[in-house]
Formats: structure tokens, sequence, C-alpha cells
């Protein structure tokens, strides 16, 4: 088992759940109300240092009595360690926690992912909103177990809704702004981007 279990244990008492290894992955249950301070913890002890956050994601059981859970993986870069955390919610209840992106700010938008797929809200979070449906999407969250397969509208209403929900009006002004700049790039640069193509960044001179 990985050590850093015990220590969290022994730091933050009952507020850990189980822990288990999995395929070679050590999973660690944590307390809806502990998440942020033993994230910190995980991220800023010496000893632990998961100073990169991989993914933020979600899971819903098809048993509606088992616990939706919000799993986090995080990464120590300097000693290539692995820790997955999970937070257990009562899909039925309060699907809220506190946001890491304070710790790790390439969590702003994989909670909002997480919020748009799964209605799981992020306390602290600085613009949670929709991030791959429209911010008046009223369908529901399309992830959870009791999302109709073909969605609750028509596809005729699902049209009309996509093409009056003008998303441009939903965006910052530094989000249009790197798209309007995709304009401006070089047409040897832009067809290797269509291509889907991986370059490096220049040295300046």
């Amino acid at each position: 088992m990985n050590p850093t279990v015990e220590a969290l244990r022994a730091t933050f008492g009952n507020a850990i759940g189980r822990g288990l290894e999995s395929c070679g992955d050590t999973i660690v249950y944590i307390a809806r109300e502990a998440l942020l301070d033993a994230m910190t913890w995980l991220r800023d002890a010496p000893q632990q240092g998961y100073d990169y956050l991989v993914d933020v994601t979600a899971v819903e059981y098809r048993d509606r009595e088992r616990a939706l859970e919000l799993v986090y993986e995080l990464r120590s870069l300097t000693r290539r360690a692995d820790l997955r955390v999970k937070v257990e919610l009562d899909p039925r209840g309060d699907l809220a926690v506190d946001s890491v992106t304070p710790l790790w700010a390439g969590a702003n938008w994989l909670e909002r992912e997480v919020y748009d797929m799964f209605g799981v809200a992020f306390r602290g979070h600085p613009d949670l909103r929709r991030i791959l449906m429209w911010e008046t999407y009223a369908e529901g969250f399309p992830l959870r177990k009791d999302f109709p397969l073909r969605g609750r509208f028509s596809r005729a209403e699902q049209v009309r809704q996509a093409l009056a929900a003008h998303p441009e009006a939903h965006y910052s002004m530094e989000e249009l702004s790197i798209a309007e700049a995709y304009e401006e790039l070089p047409a040897d640069m832009k067809e290797r981007l269509r291509r889907g193509e991986r370059g490096t960044v220049p040295e300046p001179e």
C-alpha cells in the first residue's frame, strides 16, 4: 500500500476512508468536508508533493444505492508516484464539494466538465458554467444514469435550442481573443494544426 494512505489517516483521522490497491493504482477515499484540506496537504507536505493534478472526473453506477464518486488523479512529478482520490456523494442529495482550483489552476476546466456532465457543483470555483453544452441547455446532465439515451427533447427541439444558443455570448473576451488569433496564423501553421500535427515553440532570437 502506498504509504501516503497511512500518512493521511495519521493527519486527518476518520475523514480518511478505505484505501485499496487496484491494478497497480492506489485509491483512497476522503470525506467531502476534508477534501480541500487533504488535497492541500497532499500537494504541500514535503514527503508527499503531489504537485500535478492529472484529471478530475466522476463515476455514477447503475445501482442507485451506490454513491456517485468524484475522482481526482494526482501525481508527484519528483517522486514519480500516483494517487487516486475519491469522494463519495449521494446522487439523490447535495452534489457539491470545494473546488481545488485554488491549488491547481488546471482544475478550472476539469471541474467545469464534471459540473456540465454530472451536475456536481464546486464551491469557490472562479467561473462555474457549462463547458461542453450551452449555458441554457435544459435537458439535464448527459453522463448521469437517469439521462435518456436520446435526450429528453426531440431531435428537432435539440437542434432548435442549439441554433438559438449563441455560444459566443458565454465566452470571456480572453477566450474569444484566443479563437480570433487563429486567423492571424501563417497558412502553413494552420494546415499543420488542421492535420493535428504537434510542434515545438521556437526559441526567441
